[in-house]
C-alpha cells in the first residue's frame, strides 16, 4: 500500500498546480487526466499523494471522477452576481447563446404562498409561467414566474414574453428592487429529468420577491443546477448610519454658536 512521503502536503501542492495550469491551458470539457500511475512516474511521488492532489481539484470543481471511467475536465460554473439583471443578459454576457422552452404559460388562481409573497388575497388572478432557461444547448435552470393579473392584464396576449423584466418594464413597472432567498436542496424526479441531472441530484433553490416603485411585481422560483451555478454575492464593511434628528427634540435646543473646534 503507498505511503505518502515525508513533506507531501507541499508536494501533493506542485501536481495539484501542474493539473490545474493542464486544464486551463491544454484540456477541454470532458477530455481525461493524465493517469495517477503516470503521473506517479512523472512526479516521482506515491499514487498517495497524487491521488491527493486530484481529490482537492475534484473538491474545486475543476475535475469530476465517473465510476470506472477516470477523472474528467468538469463543466465550468458560472457565478452569478445577485442583481436584478434577466437570464438572458448574464448569458450574453459571458457570451452564450440563451434559450428557453415554456412549459406552461396560463392565468391562474393565486395560492395562499404566491398571494402572500405578492400582497394579493387569495385566489386573485395572476399570470403563471413555467419554462426551462438555458445556455449554448444546455438546462441551467427551471424558473416559476407569478404577475398579478391586476398589475398587467395584457401580459401573455402576444404569448409568453422572452423576458419578464422587459415586458414589466414597458408596462411601467420597472424593477427597481428584490429581495433572494437561497437554498440548498435535492431536484424532484421531474426537476432532475428536465434538467439532465444524472445521480447528482444537488440544486440550488432561489426564491424572489421583485419590487417597482411601490409594490411588488414579480414572485419567482427557480431550481438552478448546482454543477453548473453558483453565487457571487459582493460585500462591503458597514458604514455608520445618518439618523436625523426629530425636528421636536431639534427645537427644543438652546441656540448656541459653534466653538472653534469646528462643527459639532
Amino acid at each position: 500500500m503507498d505511503e505518502p512521503e515525508q513533506g507531501s502536503a507541499h508536494k501533493y501542492l506542485t501536481v495539484r498546480d501542474h493539473l490545474a495550469t493542464l486544464v486551463a491551458q491544454d484540456l477541454r470539457v470532458g477530455d481525461a487526466i493524465p493517469s495517477e500511475r503516470h503521473l506517479s512516474q512523472q512526479f516521482g511521488l506515491s499514487r498517495m499523494t497524487v491521488r491527493q492532489a486530484v481529490d482537492t481539484l475534484v473538491t474545486e470543481g475543476v475535475l469530476v471522477r465517473e465510476q470506472g471511467r477516470g477523472t474528467f475536465v468538469a463543466p465550468q460554473r458560472m457565478d452569478f452576481e445577485m442583481r436584478l439583471t434577466t437570464f438572458g443578459e448574464e448569458m450574453r454576457r459571458r457570451g452564450m447563446e440563451p434559450a428557453t422552452t415554456v412549459l406552461t404559460a396560463q392565468v391562474v388562481a393565486a395560492t395562499p404562498d404566491v398571494a402572500t409573497a405578492l400582497e394579493l388575497e387569495p385566489r386573485q388572478k395572476v399570470h403563471f409561467l413555467y419554462r426551462v432557461r438555458s445556455a449554448d444547448g444546455l438546462p441551467i435552470c427551471i424558473e416559476q414566474a407569478w404577475v398579478p393579473v391586476a398589475l398587467a392584464p395584457t401580459l401573455f396576449d402576444d404569448g409568453p414574453p422572452a423576458s419578464m423584466y422587459e415586458a414589466l418594464r414597458d408596462r411601467g413597472l420597472a424593477p427597481e428592487w428584490g429581495e433572494d432567498t437561497l437554498s440548498a436542496d435535492e431536484a424532484t424526479d421531474t426537476e432532475a429529468s428536465l434538467l439532465g441531472l444524472g445521480d447528482a441530484r444537488a440544486v440550488l433553490r432561489a426564491e424572489r420577491r421583485t419590487y417597482s416603485v411601490d409594490s411588488a411585481t414579480m414572485f419567482s422560483r427557480a431550481c438552478y443546477r448546482a454543477d453548473r451555478y453558483s453565487v457571487w454575492v459582493p460585500l462591503r464593511a458597514p458604514r455608520p448610519a445618518l439618523v436625523p434628528r426629530r425636528r421636536a427634540e431639534a427645537d427644543l435646543e438652546p441656540a448656541h454658536t459653534p466653538t472653534s473646534g469646528g462643527r459639532q
